[in-house]
């Protein structure tokens, strides 16, 4: 059976073994390919090839329900639930998403983008599936990597404490999430792994029962589960903490081992209550450069199949923003002990594996586990430290409660570092950058700040290091940097709540904040050509606004556009008008934002031209909105 004929995942019933084989080396032929040319998740989706088809092999898609945590893990699920056709269109505009989205596809139960996810909403179906008299089955795939955030562990207790709600987890466990998994969690499952006795069984004891009188090549299922009953008395504390928490603890299980897979899950099918199937799997399985890269492989842009390099752009780009930051915290951090990052996990992403290369000392990784990392950044701010939380806006909006009631309320002195803020391209709703602006400028005490660009950038990150009143957030962008020069050291911190101008113009005040300054100063330009001339503003902070820049040519120029590459409600255009009421300034404003609508997978630039964010789009929107231009200039000065 050829992979493209598979529209269904319960065609995969009644294949042989040798015939699966066949479809999994189907898979990550495609899988590869597809990541290769466009980009996309690669490490994660090839190490759990087996174990899907395993799993699907043992239920009946049709009713039963299978809940995969982040979803970037599930690429073999799409392309045997009916997406191989349309896999090619992968992260791309109106094309295949990059997680998984219970409006794409029948067979994607829950919908999901962040970590340690699985087991909660699995939970909560198989109480409802017997709160409503039914019977299917429901399994819950997780990594060990997620399995460090609290979530997880909430829902593991939980339902152990259901001894007659039956539920299968499914620990994909690659000691991996992204980087290397920090904790002990990981340290425990690792060690159940690679203990020698459980290496020696795993690898050696089903040969020596072949060489057995009549066994031969195939073990009976009696020998089976003594082989089991061997493995658990040479190793009795394997599988004990999942036990002593009430779940039937079932491994660990070869994760590329499809007869042992298939015969495990089915065994777990028959145990009542919740079970825990411990599947040991190599992230980046069949692409040697993934095996041997697993945190360079995690995901990739488009990359040569043959070499595993990226294929280079066309042109030179700017250092990004994430590895300014980087540079920028290791300078200051070398000259001051009391500077620690913290990450929930993301080490490469923000940036701050350069600081733990550097300065191991002065870094922490939390693993998935956001709202910890901020409670744990607030007792480090009580004792004089200066902490800062390198945590994607995305992510950090997991730990809201944290924020207030940790850091806010107890005014602590905590630096929030949000990368990949605003619209993040190909990831989706789930990992677009935009809420901070709302959900930190409404709490008490705290700073909120953007720069325009890399360069600016520089100067806050100071200024979040020097800011020693009370907490403050720094937002920034995916990606590379406008190439403005950098300088190595010696960057003055900005003036908390200071903004800047730019341009000056009497027909219109145009108000930028962080990521839009430039595209502001770009519609200034074009505004120009139409007779409309500009101020522009740099606003820097969101909160405070400085009021004293602001306010007086708002009362002078008497027409206001603001620009923020987030949303509209509760955002940087809504500070601004709050402010003009509160000082009873009555001229017309115009918010140029992200309206309430939630962003789906495109290229950034696809994203903005289709919620008018470009240059040209803006300036007929504030033509439009003002009656400007030459004409009406004319008009207006004839009376």
């Amino acid at each position: 059976m050829h992979l493209s004929d598979i529209t269904h995942p319960n065609q995969l019933h009644g294949l042989s073994i040798h015939q699966l084989e066949e479809v999994a080396r189907q898979i990550r032929e495609k899988h590869l390919q597809t990541v290769a040319t466009s980009g996309g998740h690669l490490g994660p989706g090839l190490g759990v090839v087996e174990l899907t088809l395993g799993l699907y092999q043992t239920l009946d898609l049709d009713r039963d329900k299978v809940i995969w945590d982040v979803g970037h893990q599930a690429y073999p699920h799409k392309l045997i639930t009916g997406r191989y056709n349309d896999f090619h269109t992968l992260r791309q505009k109106d094309g295949v998403a990059g997680y998984l989205k219970r409006g794409e596809n029948p067979f994607d139960h829950f919908g999901a983008g962040h970590a340690s996810t699985s087991i909660s909403a699995a939970l909560g179906m198989a109480i409802a599936r017997d709160l409503q008299g039914d019977n299917y089955k429901v399994a819950a795939i997780i990594g060990d990597g997620a399995l460090t955030g609290g979530m997880a562990l909430e829902a593991i207790n939980h339902a152990g404490h259901l001894p007659n709600t039956n539920l299968l987890v499914v620990l994909n466990d690659n000691e991996m999430s992204i980087s290397p998994n920090v904790g002990a969690i990981p340290r425990y499952l690792n060690k159940m792994r690679l203990s020698p006795p459980m290496q020696f069984l795993t690898d050696n004891l089903e040969e020596q029962f072949k060489h057995l009188p009549f066994v031969g090549e195939s073990l009976s299922p009696e020998l089976s589960r003594v082989k089991e009953g061997m493995k658990r008395l040479a190793v009795p504390k394997v599988g004990a903490v999942f036990e002593e928490l009430g779940f039937t603890y079932m491994g660990p299980v070869d994760g590329h081992n499809l007869a042992e897979l298939i015969a495990t899950f089915r065994e777990a099918h028959k145990h009542p209550g919740p079970v825990l199937v411990h599947v040991a799997t190599t992230k980046g399985k069949g692409y040697e450069i993934a095996e041997k890269d697993q945190v360079g492989y995690h995901a990739q842009s488009p990359f040569n199949l043959a070499t595993g390099k990226k294929v280079p752009s066309s042109k030179p780009k700017p250092p990004g923003y994430s590895k300014v930051f980087a540079e920028t915290l290791i300078t200051l951090a070398q000259d001051n002990p009391k500077i620690v990052g913290i990450t929930a996990a993301m080490a490469t992403g923000t940036g701050l594996d350069k600081l733990q290369a550097k300065l191991p000392k002065q870094y922490i990784d939390v693993g998935i586990a956001e709202q910890h990392a901020v409670t744990l950044a607030a007792g480090m701010a009580c004792e004089g430290m200066r902490p800062v939380a390198a945590i994607y806006s995305t992510f950090l909006q997991r730990a809201f409660d944290q924020i207030v009631h940790d850091v806010c309320i107890q005014k602590l002195p905590v630096f929030f570092c949000l990368d990949r803020a605003g619209i993040v391209g190909a990831d989706g709703p789930t990992h677009q950058g935009m809420y901070d602006i709302a959900y930190l400028r409404s709490i008490p005490n705290m700073v909120v700040m953007a720069p325009k660009d890399e360069a600016e950038l520089q100067r806050m990150v100071v200024t979040g290091i020097n800011h020693t009143k009370g907490p403050i957030a720094m937002r920034y962008p995916r990606g590379s940097g406008y190439g403005v020069p950098l300088a190595d050291e010696g960057w003055e911190a900005i003036p908390i709540g200071q903004a800047e101008v730019l341009r000056q113009g009497d027909d219109v005040l145009l108000i930028g904040y962080g990521a839009m300054v430039y595209p502001a100063m770009q519609t200034a330009e074009i505004l120009g050509e139409h007779g409309v001339e500009a101020t522009v503003i740099n606003a820097r902070f969101v909160k405070p606004l400085d009021l004293d820049t602001i306010l007086p040519r708002a009362e002078k120029i008497g027409r206001i556009v603001t620009f923020e590459e987030g949303c509209l409600m509760g955002g940087f255009g809504t500070a601004v008008a709050e402010a003009l009421l509160d000082h009873q300034v009555q001229v017309p404003l115009l918010r140029l934002g992200v309206p309430d609508v939630l962003v789906d997978h495109a290229t950034p630039d696809q994203s903005k031209a289709a919620l008018g964010l470009t240059p040209p789009q803006m300036v007929d929107t504030i033509l439009q909105r003002f009656s400007l231009g030459e004409r009406d200039r004319e008009l207006a000065e004839l009376g």
